[in-house]
């Protein structure tokens, strides 16, 4: 796969107002915390700067006299304002952390929301190692802002303007003297942060890749396994991971090299603050006290700095992974409707959809000439219309890519056609809200998703309202009870033994694929859809086991609206109706025996597929 499917946007500003003002607004629930840490914070730096002067004090006022008395207590002094420090610095910390991770949960919270509530035209364009990246790392360097940059940034300035003051009121010859060398330092921080911004933006490109290559390989391992991959797979991952280490290398070089340099810098400003302060103290224009306060104040000035330069790169990650999620979250849906079940985008504590009950529906269903592409103007449905009456049974057949599954999915509004309408008892499902349309439909997929935990869990997919008797009548109802009992017949009385809280492994690993296919059978009956739709349900199903479904099929469509999609057209022939699709038109509809009769498309696929049976039985 090409590397511009993963490929990241370029970084943009490494400080940008409307993005800032933006993310800022997700502090306001926690208001008192940013309040208290910034308080806390200021505070510190108040007493960073008093411990410089206390030294100051000590040595002018009793050191160079020698009054032990009053250093004594000024010693006291500095113990007290040192505990006070430590218990400040210990609150700011506290206070400013656990507000990161609060707002960090609640990004996390709206942007996977935000996923849930996305047409699946989405999905088909992002791959999956971008959207985790979004959802994890993205919002992780966001919890570093908060916790350890936005505040702490002001820290560091509120300091640097404390040790600069301080200086300049003790002599600002000398204050002078010690900024001459700042134009080296300056020049130094820009080329570091030119070099790191490159790297760290290729490093961000490497990390989306590594995710989705990773979300791939390891869906895919019976594959791999089956191909005996394992080497070329660990090469491909190999590589990839290579190329991070020697991104992340590369920014630790840079690091490397910066740092020293602003020691270097600052060991160079120390040796001039001690020649030109000696000739000062000899001139009686400054004394040891101040000349030693200096010292200090020069050594701390630079430790800002060295802060501020790893909060650049924390701040710039944040500008670029901000307006990441930010599109993300600005992205608009197709469907409307959706915000119903999606969290509100805006940055208060997350809201979640509530559950609602729907009026019932009739269960008629009209297609009025649907036409649909995925890619226009490639038409996959084009000008389709017909009509499903109440409690009917519809039955979809033709060639694969002739547009069976395609119609369940813009039933279901997955999609939405480029023309034409569907009516759900003549009103248009588009003036229906999604969680509403869906909440009257049942569907069971020829690619079963199971999820780890239980059975149960599988079966209410956390609808609380779904008790445990209603699940054990759903799985009853489609024989899953009797396709885990070795063969027990379809009159078995297994009910009993059946263990709804067993663990099922992910993506249903302990299951055979007919037991899949019966626990989705079981999870769209518990929701007990008006319409129910079956894409090629029984195609990967053994036949004792479609024989267990044949039998739940005859009771759980009794009164219900069934679209069903086959391959296999020996398990629709009791079709109330029958659609045949070529080409993206419906061309044929009738029941088994007028098709038949009629000589068509039906009569060619009956045929066909007929005598692929009788060869295989003769076989």
């Amino acid at each position: 796969m090409s590397d511009a499917y993963f490929q990241e946007e370029a970084l943009g500003k490494a400080y940008d107002s409307r993005l800032m003002k933006r993310l800022l607004k997700y502090l306001r629930p926690y208001k008192l915390h940013t309040i208290s840490g910034a308080t806390s914070l200021i505070l510190v730096g108040a007493l960073q700067v008093y411990l410089i002067v206390l030294v100051q004090r000590a040595i002018d006022d009793y050191v160079s006299v020698g009054d032990l008395s009053g250093l004594r207590s000024m010693t006291w002094l500095y113990l007290g304002a040192m505990l006070l420090h430590f218990g400040l610095e210990y609150f700011q910390m506290i206070i400013t952390t656990r507000m990161g991770q609060e707002v960090q949960q609640d990004i996390r919270l709206q942007v996977f929301r935000k996923l849930q509530g996305m047409e699946l035209k989405f999905f088909d364009k992002n791959p999956v190692g971008r959207l985790v990246t979004r959802v994890t790392s993205d919002v992780n360097v966001l919890n570093e802002l908060f916790s350890s940059g936005v505040i702490n940034i002001i820290g560091d300035l509120i300091l640097l303007t404390g040790y600069v003051s301080l200086m300049f009121y003790y002599n600002w010859r000398l204050a002078i003297a010690v900024f001459l060398i700042l134009p080296a330092l300056g020049i130094a921080t820009v080329i570091f942060r030119r070099k790191v911004r490159e790297v760290y933006r290729q490093l961000r490109i490497t990390v989306a890749q590594i995710n989705a290559y990773l979300s791939e390989r390891l869906s895919g391992m019976a594959i791999i396994k089956l191909f005996s991959q394992e080497d070329a797979t660990f090469a491909g991952f190999e590589e990839r991971n290579r190329t991070a280490l020697d991104q992340n290398l590369k920014q630790v070089f840079y690091y490397a090299v910066f740092f020293p340099i602003v020691n270097l810098i600052g060991a160079i400003s120390l040796a001039a603050l001690i020649v030109y302060g000696g000739m000062q103290i000899e001139d009686g224009l400054l004394t040891f006290g101040e000349l030693t306060a200096f010292i200090l104040l020069v050594e701390r000035f630079y430790r800002p700095i060295r802060d501020l330069s790893e909060k650049y790169n924390v701040l710039q990650a944040s500008m670029a992974s901000s307006e990441r999620i930010f599109q993300l979250l600005d992205t608009e849906s197709d469907q409307s409707g959706e915000a119903s079940v999606v969290a509100t985008t805006t940055p208060e504590k997350i809201v979640m959809g509530n559950s609602k009950a729907y009026p019932k529906v009739r269960g008629a269903i009209t297609f009025e000439n649907v036409t649909f592409a995925y890619n226009p103007p490639e038409n996959v449905i084009t000008d389709v219309s017909f009509k499903i009456e109440p409690g009917e049974s519809i039955a979809l057949v033709g060639a694969t890519g002739s547009g069976k599954t395609t119609l369940v999915s813009l039933l279901f509004r997955f999609y939405e056609p480029q023309s034409g309408r569907i009516l759900l008892d003549g009103r248009d499902i588009r003036e229906m809200s999604v969680p509403e349309l869906r909440s009257h439909l049942g569907l069971v997929m020829q690619d079963v998703q199971i999820f780890s935990g239980t059975i149960a869990d599988n079966v209410r997919l956390g609808d609380k309202s779904i008790d445990d008797e209603k699940i054990r009548w759903a799985l009853r109802e489609v024989g899953f009870d009797r396709a885990t009992q070795n063969g027990a017949g379809v009159n078995g009385d297994v009910e009993k033994t059946l263990d709804i809280s067993k663990e099922i492994k992910e993506r249903g690993a302990t299951l055979s694929t007919g037991q899949k296919q019966l626990l989705s059978f079981a999870r769209a009956l518990a929701f007990d859809p008006r319409i129910l739709a079956l894409d090629e349900a029984t195609s990967s199903i053994d036949t004792s086991t479609e024989r267990l479904i044949q039998h739940a099929l005859d009771k759980i469509m009794q009164g219900r609206t069934s679209l069903v999609v086959a391959h296999r057209l020996s398990t629709i022939e009791k079709a109330d109706n029958i659609l045949v699709m070529h080409h993206g038109r419906l061309c044929e509809q009738g029941t088994h025996s007028e098709l038949l009769t009629a000589e068509g498309i039906y009569h060619k696929l009956y045929q066909m597929q007929y005598q692929h049976s009788t060869v295989e039985s003769r076989a």
